[in-house]
């Protein structure tokens, strides 16, 4: 059998696929060539777009700089800065701002020496006469030292790139402000030639020591305002210091200047700009200091009286003109104040007297403010910020406060005035009281009312807070703020009435409320500067006084300054009387409140007060208050202080006088004080007799106050005698009693009357000696050791039966005799009960038709009244 032969099988080699993990894949896909044209056109678009932003970023820098040159030109930015001068109110110079703080004159192009031009371009600007405005060279070397160190140290400027930075720019070093300073540097190339810009920047860089400029540089450190007369080795110390002024200056650091100098003097001789023999020579002169004297120093002298004044000058001026410091000091200004120069100075130096503070018991000092105004403009006059003021010191005419009592005319009494339900002689309470949880308190007691004239002068407490009370809160709080008193809603508080506030009051804030009382109720703001005019010439800022505003009504105003007149005249505030002159003022304090200390003292003491002619407000206290550090002599020394200083001020100004406007009403003749009140004590009686000098007037009648020594105030003891003796039989022994009586005419009081006073002594007991006896006979007693009926006093009485001392003692009271046995008195009626006089004929109680008794005992008179001691 034959097999048929197979056609041969066609084997395929299978290229096997990689599996993950296998470390296998598919080969890669084949690549194009890369043409050299898309090289060429890739490598001519980046060109193109880098030489695009290139040209843009020109274009922005150069377009930017333009405008800022502009800018620049319409602010002035280009004058050289001068010393600005101040003036008082009567156009004599008083201060030179800047003086103290730089000195600059300025150069011209032909004052500046070759040399002196060369030896700055070798040291800061090599290519300053080639390149314009920005050397490429300069920043590429800085930028590849920037890299090297990762920070922007090294600066690459040119002087044209300097003088930008000193114009227009601050010192920060930052790409964007470098961007801006190169746009400025390209504008002043195109605008200045090189001699222009050179000039500009020897007249603007700082040379250390308060020197501006290259000549107040040569006359700070070699005494010559003449560059020409300047040597080879003084031109190269100058040159050397604008890169460190405080390090390289050679009245600082000579050594340091000797080889920053050796420095710039090799530079001037690669340069080309001197010989190697100048250049030893140079380099191996020492520098001697001159004897100059520091104008700013000099300045001082004359200048330390206003300073206080001159440091709220230029922050009105800031605040009103919108002019930085800086540029009032540098702009050359003319500036015309209100400052009265001879009140200033009398001020400074009784600021400087120490008699004129209160002793401190270690050498923290009491401090002080005091602010003079005008009140018929608002003015401020003269200001003392605090004792040993120095520039740009803690101003305390400006720090705010508790003006304590102070406060009470301005929030309580010229409000409720306003009303016109008020006047001096209403009568307010004065007893102690709360008013919703508020409980003030009287340093001398309490009594049932007291006229407004006589709270403000004595400056009690209680009425102040009652009046505000019922006058509501709101109206006072408002009248305080139309005086230009900062109060917030948190001073909402019956507190304010005694001064008690969330931040306080300057005293200037002080001076400018009281001036509307001088001032017939008319209220100026406070202001220092009546006129700037700039360098040239031109009215920069001028005040304009305003319209004064009424804030209460010639009526108020008289009735407050008649009573602030009786503060001075016999009030709290004597200390501040002028001879010759008419004075009103309120006195106020404020309580330490220091943790943990109980002690007497206060934190604050106050007098503000006015003449017809000027107001002024004067504080004093501790800067910080502590158990060591407070007040003792209240408001005596302010006082004294505004005395001194006004006083002396106004010497030689005719004495003005408080007119009263027409249409006041008139204060009702008040009721006759009641003289010659005399007391004495009946031993045999046991009662105390006064008697009283009868007053003119119909229906008067009197009443009768006693105090003891136990306590604080008087109270009504008697009320309505129509007769001017009375007797009191509710006196105790070992106490002493003071009097006094006041003249009644229907609802008006008199002021009390001179005061008596009966001092009952304590009588001693005689205890006779007992005689030796024999000793009797031993027998057996019924008792041993006692009487055995009881018959024997061991204390016999005298033969008077009783034990006298009698006589006056040295206290000029009369004494009283007490015996051992107090016989029980009777007890005072409930004050809502009435009683009847059981016996008229023998007054053995204070009798009255339904009087009323709630005192400390029984009086007698003669007649009928009432009795409500």
């Amino acid at each position: 059998m034959t097999r048929e032969k197979q056609p041969p099988q066609r084997t395929r080699t299978r290229t096997p696929v990689p599996t993950k993990g296998k470390g296998k894949g598919k080969p890669p896909k084949k690549r194009g060539k890369w043409s050299w044209r898309k090289t060429f056109w890739l490598s001519f678009f980046m060109a193109a777009f880098a030489a695009f932003i290139a040209v843009g970023g020109y274009l922005f820098i150069l377009l930017n700089g333009e405008r800022l040159m502009r800018e620049y030109k319409d602010a002035d930015m280009f004058e050289m800065a001068e010393i600005s001068t101040v003036y008082d109110s009567n156009n004599n110079v008083i201060a030179h701002l800047g003086k103290g703080i730089e000195h600059r004159e300025i150069a011209e192009p032909e004052d500046i020496p070759q040399r002196v031009r060369d030896a700055f371009i070798a040291t800061e600007d090599r290519r300053f006469n080639e390149h314009r405005g920005v050397d490429l060279w300069s920043i590429g070397r800085a930028m590849v030292k920037d890299i090297v160190s990762r920070s922007l140290a090294e600066g690459g400027s040119t002087i044209t790139q300097q003088l930008a930075k000193n114009m227009f720019l601050t010192s920060d070093k930052t790409i964007f402000r470098k961007a801006t300073e190169v746009s400025i540097a390209l504008a002043l190339e195109n605008h200045f030639t090189k001699d222009e810009i050179l000039t500009m920047y020897l007249n603007r860089i700082f040379f250390g020591k308060r020197a501006y400029g290259i000549i107040a540089a040569s006359k700070t450190y070699f005494g010559t305002e003449d560059l020409n007369k300047l040597e080879l080795w003084q031109i190269a110390t100058l040159a050397a210091i604008p890169k460190a002024p405080t390090h390289y200056n050679p009245i600082n650091n000579p050594e340091r200047s000797k080889e920053r100098r050796q420095v710039v003097l090799q530079l001037m001789y690669e340069q080309g700009y001197i010989t190697e023999q100048e250049r030893d020579e140079a380099s191996a002169v020492d520098y001697v200091p001159i004897e100059t004297k520091d104008e700013g120093a000099a300045d001082n002298n004359n200048e330390e009286a206003y300073y206080s004044y001159l440091d709220y000058m230029v922050e009105e001026i800031v605040e009103r003109t919108g002019l930085t410091e800086d540029q009032l000091f540098r702009g050359g200004y003319q500036i015309y104040t209100t400052l009265d120069a001879n009140a200033q100075r009398i001020m400074y130096d009784a600021f400087n007297n120490d008699e004129m503070f209160e002793k401190s018991k270690d050498e923290t000092k009491v401090q002080g403010a005091m602010v003079i105004t005008d009140h018929k403009n608002g003015a401020i006059l003269a200001m003392m910020g605090g004792r040993d003021y120095a520039r740009k010191g803690l101003n305390r005419a400006t720090i705010t406060r508790q003006p304590g009592s102070a406060f009470k005319p301005i929030v309580s009494y010229a409000p409720a005035l306003e009303t016109g339900k008020w006047f001096p002689w209403s009568k307010l309470s004065n007893e102690k009281q709360s008013f919703n949880g508020y409980s003030p308190t009287n340093l001398g007691g309490y009594t049932t009312s007291v006229d407004m004239k006589e709270a403000v002068r004595r400056s009690i407490n209680i009425p102040a807070v009652w009046l505000l009370n019922e006058i509501k809160l709101k109206t006072g709080f408002e009248f305080a703020k139309s005086l230009g008193i900062p109060l917030t809603n948190d001073d909402l508080n019956l507190s304010i009435a005694l001064g008690g506030m969330t931040h306080g009051v300057t005293p200037i804030n002080m001076a400018t409320a009281y001036n509307a009382f001088a001032n017939g109720g008319n209220y100026y703001p406070s202001y220092a500067v009546a006129k700037i005019v700039d360098r040239k010439g031109h009215d920069y800022f001028t005040y304009h006084v305003p319209k004064p505003v009424k804030v209460m009504s010639e009526q108020t105003a008289y009735y407050m300054t008649e009573m602030l007149t009786d503060v001075v005249k016999s009030g709290t505030g004597t200390q501040a009387q002028i001879s010759g002159r008419q004075v009103a003022g309120k006195t106020g304090t404020t309580q330490h409140s220091v943790p943990g200390y109980d002690g007497p003292g206060d934190r604050d003491a106050w007098f503000v007060g006015y003449t017809p002619e000027w107001t002024a407000a004067v504080w004093m206290g501790y800067d910080k208050t502590d158990r060591d550090h407070v007040l003792h002599e209240s408001s005596r020394v302010p006082s004294r202080m505004f005395s001194e200083v006004v006083g002396k001020a106004l010497k030689d100004r005719k004495s003005g006088s408080f007119n009263k406007p027409e249409h006041v009403e008139k204060q009702p003749d008040p009721v006759q004080k009641v003289s010659g009140l005399a007391a004495s004590y009946s031993e045999a009686t046991k009662t105390v007799s006064l008697s009283w000098q009868p007053v003119q007037g119909d229906n008067i009648v009197y009443n009768l106050y006693r105090k003891s020594s136990a306590e604080q105030d008087y109270t009504k003891l008697l009320a309505g005698l129509k007769v001017t003796n009375a007797e009191d039989i509710g006196v105790f022994a070992g106490e002493t009693y003071s009097y006094v009586v006041t003249a009644v005419n229907g609802d008006e009081e008199s002021s009390r009357s001179n005061v008596a006073t009966v001092k009952i002594e304590e009588e001693e007991i005689q205890i006779p000696e007992t005689p030796e006896t024999p000793e009797p006979p031993i027998v057996d007693p019924p008792d041993p050791g006692e009487d055995p009926d009881g018959s024997v006093d061991p204390f016999p009485p005298d033969s008077d039966g009783s034990d006298s001392s009698g006589g006056w003692d040295d206290t000029g009271t009369v004494p009283g005799t007490v015996v051992p046995d107090q016989p029980e008195q009777p007890t005072p009626p409930d004050q809502t009960d009435s009683f009847e006089d059981p016996d008229p004929g023998q007054d053995q109680a204070v009798p009255g038709n339904n009087g009323e008794g709630n005192g400390h005992g029984f009086g007698r008179n003669g007649n009928n009244g009432n009795g409500n001691g």
